[in-house]
């Protein structure tokens, strides 16, 4: 809630049985037709975007970054169970065939019908029919990742255990994970179709340790679009980093090859992620005079525009602003022109037992350098910020993510976990 900017072929049906009936579970169902297809990591006209169109799943970075905003999320945060590292590299080659035909809107193996009555179907079945919704998957690393499989040396040095923050209250069910994968898409039922047949392909070698649906855009990466609102009724992400400006997604974003990072080279082309569970005090701010609420942010809660401003992306006079308002201590010229990618969810998961609804902002960012961009601003806006009274962080992680699956023989965490590599 800042104001900133080589492939394996599918397994067998029968090889699958000996993985604990665990199944290649695959794929959105063919929407049938020819599917309209988008690059990765550019933006797509808003039109494309309401067909239930594919994003293309190859590229130089992976989707589901500076890729325009889907309107659902799935994140899941996987632990690593076995100590095979050849099972493990396997692992993600088939969920990087899973990964390519899901998002292209197609099935894997004999379907969720008609194959062999004795097994399990090959796909869960519950996005049959369904278009490919704009389905994205993105995998990343997290720091407890790399003390497996002999891979400390190549933990880079942006890869930081985020440090404690004021006001912090994590629950360690919902924090950390040796991996996440980061499902978007614009129909909810097929950013869930998509986590469980992963987690189904990885039965026995990783497990889920949490995962989060998520609703309801808070940021977007399309420039001119509507900015979307968070719960509190308030436009969020003004002026994020849009899919268009390679130069700002260059300068901010992408890790490139000159970063100094001599256990990184693997990182070329890809971005850290940081994501965090954000919980309002929904019933406390509903009951917040509007005035309050509008200088607690220092936009004005209908137009969006910044106090003194007439329009949304008017240029801020930051000095007109509260000492902490959200917006002042946020912004770029508050903090040596920091910037992070964002691209947050709203969340509710029913009450917490006292009546009080469990909700908030699914934060997810992503960033060249975590020790340049989050850390440094969350320590200021932890201290500070008067949006800290309506707020709460209770769930943490952060992940090294690669960067994306070039062609068909390639295949997610390569430059990672080839040897050659």
């Amino acid at each position: 809630m800042t104001e900133t900017q080589g492939t394996s072929s599918s397994p067998s049906r029968r090889a699958l049985i000996g993985w604990g009936g665990a199944g290649l579970a695959l794929g959105a169902a063919a929407a049938g037709g020819a599917v309209a297809a988008v690059k990765a990591g550019d933006d797509v006209d808003p039109v494309t975007a309401q067909t239930g169109a594919a994003v293309q799943f190859h590229g130089a970075h992976q989707a589901g970054i500076a890729t325009p905003v889907q309107d659902r999320l799935h994140f899941a945060a996987f632990d690593v169970k076995t100590d095979d590292r050849a099972e493990f590299v396997q692992l993600l080659k088939d969920w990087t065939e899973a990964a390519r035909r899901m998002t292209a809107g197609r099935t894997v193996g004999e379907g969720a019908y008609g194959g062999l009555a004795e097994a399990p179907p090959d796909d869960t079945g519950e996005a049959l029919g369904l278009k490919p919704s704009r389905l994205t998957l993105t995998i990343g690393f997290g720091p407890s990742f790399f003390e497996r499989f002999g891979l400390r040396d190549k933990r880079p040095e942006a890869l930081v255990d985020l440090p404690p923050f004021p006001g912090d209250n994590l629950d360690r069910s919902r924090t950390g994970g040796d991996l996440c994968v980061q499902a978007c898409a614009d129909d909810p039922q097929v950013a869930v179709h998509a986590i469980r047949n992963l987690a189904r392909i990885g039965f026995g070698k990783v497990a889920i340790r949490w995962s989060q649906l998520g609703f309801g855009k808070t940021s977007s990466t399309t420039p001119d679009a509507q900015t979307p609102r968070n719960l509190m009724g308030f436009k969020d992400g003004t002026r994020n980093v849009a899919g268009t400006e390679t130069d700002r997604l260059k300068r901010f974003v992408w890790v490139q090859d000159g970063d100094g990072d001599r256990n990184a080279a693997w990182m070329t082309g890809g971005s850290y992620l940081v994501a965090r569970r954000i919980r309002m005090n929904i019933e406390t701010w509903d009951r917040t005079s509007l005035q309050e609420q509008e200088d607690v942010f220092g936009r004005d809660k209908g137009e969006g525009a910044p106090v003194g401003k007439a329009k949304e992306h008017d240029p801020p006079f930051l000095k007109a602003m509260k000492p902490d308002a959200h917006v002042r201590l946020a912004h770029p010229e508050s903090n040596n022109g920091i910037t992070i990618l964002r691209r947050g969810y709203s969340f509710t998961d029913g009450t917490d037992g006292l009546g009080r609804l469990d909700a908030g902002l699914f934060f997810l960012a992503y960033q060249r350098d975590p020790r340049k961009g989050f850390v440094p601003l969350q320590r200021k806006l932890s201290a500070s910020d008067a949006l800290n009274e309506y707020i709460q962080h209770v769930g943490s992680a952060v992940f090294a993510v690669p960067p994306g699956v070039r062609d068909k023989h390639d295949w997610w965490g390569r430059t990672l976990l080839t040897e050659e590599a």
